[in-house]
């Protein structure tokens, strides 16, 4: 049974970041871990390996993104009117 994260502290420069586009991301890499194994057992060492690899660049780069992002949108609001 999933459970539902009730409060999490962060960073007040992190404080818009996209939380659930972050879990989704983690979901993501899970199944892509499931289908790595799958791709073991079946003795294909190689793809699977490949699969890891790869999903793990990926999830850090998105991930890093959303930080980015909040990290950005936090620098925006600490603005003046008239700043750039």
């Amino acid at each position: 049974m999933p459970r539902k994260v009730r409060s999490v502290r962060v960073p007040e420069a992190l404080a818009s970041l996209d939380l659930s586009a972050v879990i989704h991301e983690c979901e993501r890499h899970l199944r892509d871990l499931e289908s790595a194994t799958l791709l073991r057992l079946e003795g294909n060492k190689e793809a699977a390996d490949a699969l890891i690899k790869s999903r793990q660049a990926d999830l850090g780069r998105k991930i890093g993104m959303k930080i980015w992002e909040a990290r950005v949108a936090y620098g925006k609001k600490d603005r003046l009117p008239g700043e750039e």
